[in-house]
């Protein structure tokens, strides 16, 4: 566990380094909106774009690790739902709770250190857990906090749904690479480089703007980020670890590398929806910062517990 530790270190230190740039403001919110965005929209997807283009289908798609990964998060989900009626809360605010509890910064986060602590073979399934999060979870909480306030499903959130999925580069990056790949085409060394260099930017950058984004945020409500920091940390992934070993088993490294990516600390979008929706997001800020701090701890101990033979 200590060897996996130290390889965990150099990450958290980075996003360590994020945190002080912001929290002395060398590094302003508008630096770090900015740095944010040339991530998400261009070095992160060129890093995906590369990876996909280099696999097939069928090398990505795999039903029981979608089934294994659902059932376990479905679970945890669940859990933080039921606690969050059990203390009153409202559909909206519950969903928002439910989301912190289940859905890890995968594409920040998982992506980047995932795939130089356990290989290039990581990649795939990451990127299907991604996939899953952004077209299954991130349309869920959508419906229900839009049916908790209008007592219905309606066609402009079916609308809204789409239109999201469609503008995030994230599920675009990993469309055109299927794309390409399904086409055989073949990379041209240019084009190779071009994607190389701009998706070596994607790790580090990715890093650094979650630890300068943490910088502004919050620490109110620190009960329930706890609580949901417990449930992100610890239960999403015993629950995935049920999902993934017992329920649908697969193979000891796939298993690894979902279990692992469930052990990511909270998503940093849900801070996006909260704050959109005006739901909470004071708890989701304080959620993210609780869950990442103490990820520094617990990543590497999943990982070792989950790769104990």
């Amino acid at each position: 566990m200590v060897e996996i530790f130290l390889r965990t270190l150099p990450f958290f230190a980075i996003i360590g380094l994020g945190y002080i740039a912001g929290r002395t403001r060398f590094f302003t919110p508008e630096a770090t909106a900015y740095l944010t965005k040339f991530v998400f929209y261009f070095a992160l997807s060129a890093m995906i774009f590369s990876f996909v283009s280099g696999l097939s289908f069928d090398q990505l798609f795999n039903g029981r690790l979608i089934a294994g990964y659902l059932c376990g998060t479905a679970a945890v989900y669940g859990i933080a739902t039921a606690v969050a009626y059990w203390r009153g809360l409202d559909v909206p605010t519950a969903a928002i709770e439910a989301q912190c509890a289940s859905i890890a910064n995968v594409g920040f986060l998982g992506i980047p250190m995932l795939s130089i602590l356990l290989g290039t073979d990581a990649v795939g399934p990451v990127i299907l857990i991604l996939t899953i999060d952004l077209i299954v979870f991130s349309s869920l909480i959508v419906i229900l906090i839009n049916a908790g306030r209008h007592g219905r499903l309606t066609i402009a959130t079916l609308r809204t749904i789409a239109i999201g999925l469609l503008k995030n580069p994230m599920i675009v990056s990993i469309s055109l690479g299927l794309l390409w790949s399904a086409c055989e085409l073949p990379m041209p060394v240019p084009f190779n480089d071009f994607l190389t260099t701009l998706g070596a930017a994607a790790t580090p950058g990715a890093l650094f703007a979650i630890g300068a984004t943490l910088a502004v945020k919050s620490a109110e409500r620190y009960r329930v980020a706890v609580w949901l920091s417990f449930c992100k940390l610890i239960l999403h992934p015993i629950f995935v670890a049920i999902g993934v070993l017992i329920l649908f088993p697969l193979d000891t490294y796939t298993a690894i590398v979902v279990i692992s990516a469930s052990a990511l600390p909270v998503a940093g979008n849900i801070y996006m929806l909260a704050q959109h929706y005006g739901i909470a997001p004071h708890r989701v800020s304080s959620a993210i910062l609780f869950s990442t701090s103490a990820s520094i701890f617990t990543v590497p101990i999943i990982i070792a517990w989950a790769s104990a033979p």
